[in-house]
């Protein structure tokens, strides 16, 4: 099966071991995995702050850089969900509406393709400690990815999972929120970080760089000892491997 990467825009500036276990992964799932050079930032900013038209210049960009993949597939419940928007972009474009829709169609984040196309529960990963887990508000409410990824997590050997106090609350990073309503946004990520500490986990697991940078940046100032994961990065780990 042919896979191309959506590495996304904070994987590919912050946190490259994300994208990098991502291909590692599927690549061990039997994929093959390219990388169209071509992509850019999937728009998301623009559109989140109602400038539609630049949202479309990178939607335009794109559908184009991912014309010819099979899949298309990113460690992000939030950047996916963009493309599932990309159709609304273009709805006095019959030409375009049908590519953004071909685009959306075969366009998955990382634990919804492993599941539901690739039918893998178990990617015999393993990984020693307590963790919880944080389901981001883009992956779940909007992309609609909700059991995969405890279901993934629930089959790596070794790893105890502990319900996270008021999971259902978003961390307060929402893009353009975290600028727009910053006193809002610190309040909501401290109570999520005094959520995370109050487990008593080794690890903090998300699907959602953006999410993830939010709240380690807040434990890191409250000096918890606490390490923060991506999805991916866990689902990577075994025996002979170590969690970069």
């Amino acid at each position: 099966m042919k896979v191309s990467l959506f590495s996304t825009c904070l994987v590919e500036a912050f946190h490259t071991r994300i994208g990098i276990a991502t291909v590692e992964l599927l690549e061990r799932l039997g994929c093959e995995v390219d990388y169209p050079a071509a992509q850019i930032c999937c728009g998301q900013p623009a559109y989140n702050s109602g400038y539609f038209e630049d949202a479309r210049q990178s939607a335009k960009q794109m559908i184009k850089a991912f014309k010819d993949s099979e899949y298309v597939v990113a460690p992000s419940g939030s950047c996916i969900t963009m493309f599932k928007h990309y159709p609304s972009l273009f709805e006095d474009d019959p030409v375009m509406h049908q590519a953004a829709i071909d685009l959306a169609d075969k366009s998955y984040e990382l634990t919804q393709f492993i599941v539901n196309v690739l039918g893998v529960h178990d990617v015999g990963a393993t990984l020693e400690g307590k963790a919880t887990v944080h389901p981001s508000c883009h992956i779940t409410r909007v992309l609609g990815v909700v059991n995969e990824p405890q279901e993934l997590l629930s089959n790596v050997q070794g790893l105890e999972l502990v319900e996270l106090p008021k999971y259902y609350n978003c961390c307060g990073f929402g893009g353009t929120f975290a600028v727009k309503m910053s006193d809002v946004s610190s309040e909501m990520v401290d109570e999520k970080a005094h959520c995370v500490e109050a487990t008593g986990a080794d690890y903090l697991i998300g699907a959602d760089a953006s999410c993830l940078m939010n709240i380690e940046g807040r434990l890191k100032r409250i000096n918890s000892k606490v390490k923060v994961l991506h999805i991916a990065e866990v689902l990577n780990h075994q025996l002979e491997g170590a969690v970069r």
